[in-house]
């Protein structure tokens, strides 16, 4: 149960917040890659219901809630294996996406530069910590934020690569340890089970 709260809390806090929230507001937001994201919630909501009936097959020693409690973990460990599939297939994708959403914000900015796309650059320029696409384009008025590191942070293209491919290393590392434990947990299930089984034979 604990588990599955802590996935639907890291797949929430990827998909509406931090970095890729920003791009998730956006109309033209990477929704293949979010899908990944989607199965990875529903398999936490799923983990924290049958969870409760694991509990429920191992205080009534049930035979029959601790099979489906296996049942509901293999299908879990499908959708966790779905997901990362998911995630790291539209990598790519989720990338070039990503980095078209700046770059059509970038433009409409340098066509109208008061108009209300200002503030919408100025966050993606302060939630990555970058501004504009080369070095010399802090010159020209972008709304840069203050005490960012150039010309390192100066290429937002490459910073929106940079946070994805993190964001995609802190999914996989969550879903190997999610898949760990629920594999344990079908383990100790059948073994709960063939013990339930045995000692009402002997019996």
């Amino acid at each position: 149960q604990l588990a599955g709260l802590a996935v639907i809390a890291f797949g929430l806090w990827l998909r509406f917040g931090g970095v890729m929230a920003d791009f998730a507001s956006d109309k033209k937001s990477p929704e293949y890659f979010f899908m990944g994201l989607y199965v990875l919630v529903g398999a936490g909501a799923v983990m924290t219901t049958v969870g409760f009936f694991g509990c429920c097959g191992a205080a009534r020693e049930s035979q029959c809630l601790l099979g489906a409690f296996f049942a509901c973990l293999l299908v879990i460990f499908a959708a966790e294996i779905t997901a990362g599939v998911f995630a790291f297939i539209g990598k790519k994708v989720a990338i070039q996406e990503a980095q078209k959403i700046y770059e059509d914000t970038y433009d409409d900015y340098m066509k109208n530069p008061g108009g209300k796309v200002n503030g919408t650059i100025y966050r993606y320029h302060l939630a990555l910590q970058c501004c504009g696409k080369d070095t010399t384009e802090q010159q020209m008025g972008l709304p840069c934020p203050e005490n960012i590191q150039m010309p390192k942070a100066s290429n937002c293209l490459v910073e929106i690569q940079n946070v994805i491919d993190a964001y995609l290393h802190l999914v996989g590392i969550v879903g190997i340890a999610i898949a760990g434990t629920t594999i344990f947990g079908m383990i100790f299930s059948m073994v709960l089970c063939c013990v339930i089984r045995n000692t009402r034979d002997m019996i």
